[in-house]
Parts: C-alpha cells; sequence; structure tokens
C-alpha cells in the first residue's frame, strides 16, 4: 500500500495513491489528518474511502505527522560517506572515526519539515553550505521499548525518501549537529510512504541522488553499517517509540561537502532524491 498526503485549504489529509488517483481516507466519514490514525486504521483493516482525485489535481505534502518527537537521525551510516565525512573536517563532535562503533544518533526539529516540491530556502543560511543528504526514513508502526534486533522489523510500518538538508559550517561551529540540520525546510519528505508488506526488508534497493540531474549519490540500502534493526534496537533501548514516528537512516556518499572544493547547494538548483520501490523526492533550492 501507498500512502500518500495532500494540502488542503483546510490542512493536509492522508489518503492512497492507486492507478494514478489520490483515495482519500475517512474516519466516520471524516478525513484523515493523522499519520497516526492512519497506522491504526491500516492495522485494524478498518479502510473507507472518498472520492479519487486524479494526482494532477493534487499537491502531495509530507506523508508524515504530526510528529510526536523530533525527526530521529542516523550519521556516518555508509562506510563511504563515514570515510569522506571523516576526512572533509566538518566532523567538530569529537569522533573522528571513519567507521563508527555504535550508529550516531541525532535529531532535526519537527518544523523542518517540508513537502515535496517545497522549496529549500538556501538563502536562510547565512553560511552559505547548504548540502543535501538522501535517505531512506523508516516509519514506525507499534509502540515498542527495549527491541531486540531479530524482531524490530516487526515494528516498522513502511518506508520513505528524506532529504536531511544541512548548513555544514553551522554544524561544524556548533559541534552538536541540532542547528546545523534544523532550519525551517531543511527535512523534505515524501512523495510517499510504502507500508512495509510492499517494500520489503531494505536490501537491495537502489538509493540515489541528482542535482540538477547530475547523479551525486549512489548506493543500495544493504550497504549501510547499520542495518534498520539495528538502529531501532539502539534507538528503542533509551527512548520508546511510537506509531507515527521517522528516523533517518543515513546517506551515502557525494554529498557536496565531500568535493573538493565542496560544491553546495545555491538558489536554482533542483535536488531529486530517488528510492526504487518508493519513488522520488524532488525540491527546489531558493
Amino acid at each position: 500500500m501507498r500512502i500518500a498526503a495532500v494540502r488542503e485549504q483546510e490542512g493536509k489529509i492522508f489518503g492512497i495513491l492507486e492507478d494514478g488517483r489520490f483515495r482519500p481516507l475517512l474516519s466516520e466519514g471524516a478525513p484523515v489528518r493523522d499519520l497516526r490514525q492512519v497506522i491504526a486504521l491500516v492495522e485494524a483493516k478498518r479502510l473507507d474511502y472518498g472520492a479519487p482525485r486524479p494526482l494532477a489535481e493534487v499537491r502531495l505534502a509530507a506523508p508524515v505527522g504530526p510528529l510526536a518527537k523530533n525527526v530521529i537521525c542516523v550519521g556516518k551510516n555508509y562506510y563511504d560517506h563515514a570515510q569522506e565525512f571523516a576526512r572533509s573536517g566538518i566532523d567538530q563532535s569529537g569522533d573522528k572515526q571513519e567507521v563508527p562503533e555504535e550508529p550516531v544518533v541525532f535529531t532535526k526539529a519537527v518544523s523542518a519539515l517540508a513537502d515535496p516540491l517545497d522549496p529549500v530556502a538556501a538563502s536562510a543560511d547565512p553560511t552559505n553550505t547548504v548540502d543535501y543528504e538522501g535517505e531512506l526514513g523508516v516509519v514506525i508502526g507499534r509502540r515498542c521499548r527495549g527491541v531486540k534486533r531479530a524482531e524490530a522489523l516487526g515494528y516498522v510500518f513502511g518506508y520513505t525518501i528524506v532529504n536531511d538538508v544541512t548548513a555544514r559550517a553551522v554544524q561544524q561551529r556548533h559541534k552538536q549537529w541540532f542547528l546545523g540540520k534544523s532550519l525551517d525546510g531543511f527535512c523534505p519528505v515524501g512523495p510517499c510512504l510504502v507500508t512495509a508488506d510492499e517494500f520489503g526488508a531494505p536490501d537491495g534497493q537502489e538509493l540515489a541522488t541528482f542535482v540538477n540531474g547530475e547523479r551525486r549519490q549512489f548506493a543500495r540500502l544493504r550497504d549501510m553499517i547499520f542495518d534498520v534493526p539495528t538502529i531501532i534496537e539502539t534507538v528503542s533501548a533509551y527512548v520508546t517509540l511510537e506509531p507515527g514516528d521517522l528516523i533517518a537512516t543515513g546517506t551515502p556518499a557525494g554529498v557536496g561537502i565531500g568535493f573538493k572544493p565542496p560544491r553546495y547547494l545555491k538558489p536554482g538548483d533542483v535536488v531529486r532524491v530517488t528510492i526504487s520501490g518508493i519513488g522520488e523526492l524532488e525540491n527546489p533550492i531558493v
């Protein structure tokens, strides 16, 4: 199943994508506006729909939210990116390992969320060091704490695409990554959420990021240092995960900071992140 959200005058509503149409989900005749309610309806197999609309007539929104906590993120989670990041000089966290021994976990503010095709304001970063990071997003489907790796995928509702946009100089200046990752609009998500039963376990699916049509990043999801079950086991050992929580699982090599000189984003650029089995997330830079 492909879950989507669209923007309307009254706010965001959820539905499914089917045969090139958006079918709004209803609960007791009213539009569903909370992904947590979508998850409950899907789990209970109580699905009721409104009139379908052609995709060309709707504006897709981030298929998550409202989030109960910050976006949970994992850094340096592909071998090649961990190495390029260590060489970049940006990492001021005190851990200069090229390959982390444990998952590197941080968060992005909820206010950073953005929709597909929303402009990302590079102009909001006075340091002019805005960078892209294409990532797999994991959405939790069941409340959990202390999950073991072998059971972790059973707590996943579905998968989406995240662009973990980052102001690199801000990230370096403040040593912790929260500020450089959390500017308004610096977390585009979409274009849809594919349920775990349809997507399958993250493995051979391909992730790629393009800037103005040039492919900058490419990896298979199996190339992660710490796979999705390990990430869930690690985070849930300390933090209770709730339905609807979003985890961004890290980015492969090819980010702008990895080039010499760095190739930061600038107004007029267009970033497109693709994951096979999900689709593509595109945002212009302004």
